[in-house]
């Protein structure tokens, strides 16, 4: 299993606004996927499936959510709580 990196993730969260959701697996692959659309990769569910609108549509700039404690924080615990590792680079 790949080390997942937060900032990293909270980039392509950014990136997915407005065009989905974003899954992402154990092995550091990320996808957006159109709401309601099966997020299973080779029959293999996502850790998670972050929805971009409500993590960091508040922001005005990505770099205010790069460094938000509360985000960094909410990602991280939810890749945790599905049994990946994640680190805060």
């Amino acid at each position: 299993m790949k080390m997942l990196h937060t900032k990293e993730i909270i980039q392509k969260i950014w990136d997915a606004q407005g065009y989905g959701n974003l899954a992402v697996w154990g092995d550091g692959a990320t996808v957006v996927i159109a709401p309601g659309e099966s997020p299973e990769r080779g029959g293999k569910a996502p850790l998670a499936v972050f929805k971009p609108i409500p993590l960091v549509a508040g922001f005005s700039m990505l770099d205010f959510a790069l460094h938000d404690p509360a985000l960094l924080s909410l990602i991280e615990t939810t890749i945790r709580e599905a049994g990946g590792e994640i680190e805060r680079d």
